[in-house]
């Protein structure tokens, strides 16, 4: 119930060149009736009616390239740094229980 009026997360990404480097320039809520968005360095806040609104925003200039990306909070992390436990393994490589 709770879920279905939840807002959805999502960040501007600003892509330089033919994705050389990116960073994200801002973070966002959107709901079906707006969005809002706030800049990583806190200079900016913005009331939106659409979350891509927010992207000319962050359009600085020929090389930038701002992408708006939403964020699913459910989703794997891409590259997990943290070493594995015995009660969690890695998943390359399980633990297999010793016979009594």
């Amino acid at each position: 119930m709770g879920a279905n009026g939840a807002p959805r997360m999502f960040a501007v990404v600003q892509e330089y060149g033919r994705r050389v480097d990116a960073r994200i320039a801002a973070w966002g809520l959107a709901s079906d009736e707006h969005a809002d968005a706030f800049s990583v360095d806190r200079d900016l806040w913005m009331k939106l009616q659409a979350a891509d609104e927010a992207l000319p925003a962050f359009d600085w200039g020929d090389h930038i390239t701002p992408r708006l990306v939403w964020v699913n909070p459910n989703a794997p992390a891409p590259f997990d740094h943290t070493e594995p436990t015995p009660s969690d393994p890695h998943p390359c490589h399980p633990i297999t229980p010793r016979s009594p």
